[in-house]
């Protein structure tokens, strides 16, 4: 027999709490092992009735969402906590994931990504709503931009052969792997030394060991 994934509603509207429970009942493999109506409430159910996911709430009385999430995971880590919140800013997003939330939903999305994002969960993957997965995709491109390349001074190329000569790689085994001419990759290993100043290919070397290229 299949096991069941066991849910602990937390949520403070009582309306809501009794709409989920409904949907999670009307489904083969899921069971509402208990409801919660604020944080502290949630914290104490998990430690009493360990449930495999918790579909918090972020907006509660007391104990907030996020805190309650930090704390339960603090207690019970294997638990897969799933935001489902009205709640879309950046702050509320990553104080979610900090906290080491699984998941993170709007209310209104359909019942069927609701229960494909239980599932989900319950077994070890995160997933968000569209909105908030191309808010993630933008931050974390965003601050990949941010970051200073090593060497900013040479082309994408040019880091490319430093980090082979960081290697060990002679100049014929860096053409033969970049597929590029021997007098090109000459021409390369020219420029980056006088880029950075050094007289050899040993000091070469070292800088690029010193910067972390290898």
């Amino acid at each position: 027999m299949e096991e069941c994934i066991r849910v602990l509603i937390a949520d403070d509207h009582p309306l809501y709490r009794k709409g989920l429970r409904g949907l999670l009942e009307s489904v083969t493999g899921i069971e509402v092992v208990g409801e919660a109506a604020e944080g502290q409430e949630a914290i104490a159910l998990t430690e009493h009735l360990q449930p495999d996911v918790i579909l918090m709430d972020i907006h509660m009385p007391g104990v907030n969402g996020i805190e309650a999430t930090r704390r339960i995971l603090h207690m019970s880590p294997s638990v897969g906590v799933l935001v489902l919140t009205m709640y879309e800013d950046d702050d509320s997003v990553f104080a979610a994931m900090r906290a080491g939330a699984r998941g993170y939903l709007l209310k209104g999305v359909d019942q069927e990504e609701v229960l494909r994002a239980i599932n989900a969960v319950s077994s070890g993957e995160a997933i968000f709503s569209p909105s908030i997965a191309r808010r993630l995709i933008h931050y974390f491109s965003t601050l990949e931009k941010t970051v200073s390349p090593v060497f900013p001074e040479l082309t994408d190329r040019e880091r490319e052969v430093l980090i082979l000569i960081a290697q060990g790689h002679t100049n014929a085994a860096i053409a033969e792997k970049l597929v590029l001419s021997p007098k090109t990759v000459r021409n390369n290993v020219s420029t980056i030394f006088s880029k950075l100043q050094v007289a050899s290919r040993a000091e070469a070397i070292i800088r690029a060991r010193d910067a972390g290229l290898t």
